[in-house]
């Protein structure tokens, strides 16, 4: 049975949110030599949706629209300022009705700020591109927010991170709709990972975040950002501030919202993956300079933070 997939594209969407799991599920039908997917972009208002880099789509259903469409997987596309984006009543309301009668549910980057919006993700494990993951988490506390992961199923809701990964959960469709073999076919035509190794962490560039806090507290960061090979233990760190080695940790986790160890061991995954990209260096070399007793250490702290090991995320900046 020929499954209908409509993704919601509202003005100043983000193009590849939407052009890049549909060309996954017609490169599927190809592959699988039938019409397995029925292909639709939904818009809010008549007339061409204006992307975010300009090029226009023209949408095949407006939301609201009296429709005898039956939509198999619904799919919300982001956009740079999905975040601020307020629902019109006639979208939400549309959202609400739509929702439920379609099998699957899901979003794409920052559209999973729509549906939560629209109160469709209350008590669901999600995901959204990792620089909005904790707005996301903020603005609606009853949804849990996963920031790391590549793309989360969580019963009839699909979730992706930011942007390439709609391909990600496009591709787990295909897999879970017409089997592994097929999925693998079209990860091999697009030239993309069937599973793609590391969570989105290794992306993120939240470590090289303005330092927080009061005056002595960014100090010793930027501190430690610079020098991070030289001891930041908690004593030698409250000492470079002027303060008691608890006062300091106490003020420290209340201001930064972290623990001293853990702000230092993310400054130096941060200082390490500099150094990784440039591939100047290899990771025993890595992990001497950036203050890891050595490449264990290292490779430890990285792939916790990160999901990917030093050495795997240093060859994916090698020519």
């Amino acid at each position: 049975m020929t499954k209908t997939i409509a993704i919601l594209a509202v003005p100043g969407v983000q193009l590849l949110d939407v052009s890049g799991p549909l060309d996954v599920f017609a490169e599927a039908n190809r592959q699988a030599g039938k019409a397995c997917y029925r292909l639709l972009v939904v818009g809010t208002q008549r007339g061409p949706v204006q992307s975010s880099s300009g090029v226009r789509l023209m949408p095949d259903l407006i939301a609201g629209d009296n429709s005898s469409e039956k939509i198999h997987t619904l799919l919300v596309a982001g956009a740079p300022h999905a975040p601020q984006l307020q629902l019109d009543a006639q979208l939400r309301h549309w959202l609400r009705e739509a929702a439920p009668a379609a099998r699957r549910l899901g979003s794409v980057c920052s559209g999973a700020f729509l549906l939560a919006q629209a109160g469709l993700l209350d008590g669901r494990r999600v995901t959204t591109h990792w620089a909005c993951a904790e707005a996301l988490a903020g603005a609606y506390p009853a949804v849990k927010v996963q920031a790391d992961a590549i793309h989360v199923r969580d019963g009839r809701v699909r979730t992706a991170a930011g942007v390439t990964a709609g391909l990600d959960l496009a591709l787990a469709l295909v897999e879970e709709d017409l089997g592994r073999d097929i999925a693998m076919k079209v990860a091999a035509q697009l030239v993309m990972f069937f599973k793609r190794p590391g969570g989105q962490m290794q992306f993120s560039r939240a470590g090289d975040a303005a330092p927080a806090g009061r005056s002595a507290l960014q100090e010793v960061q930027r501190w430690v950002a610079a020098h991070p090979a030289l001891d930041h233990s908690v004593t030698a760190l409250a000492a470079r501030a002027g303060l008691s080695a608890r006062h300091f940790a106490r003020l420290f986790r209340q201001e930064v919202g972290v623990t001293p160890a853990a702000w230092v061991e993310g400054a130096r995954v941060a200082s390490a993956r500099k150094l990784l990209e440039s591939g100047a260096a290899a990771p025993k070399q890595v992990a001497a300079q950036c203050g890891f007793a050595d490449a264990n250490t290292l490779r430890r702290s990285f792939y916790r933070l990160l999901g990917v090991t030093p050495a795997a995320y240093r060859k994916s900046f090698l020519a």
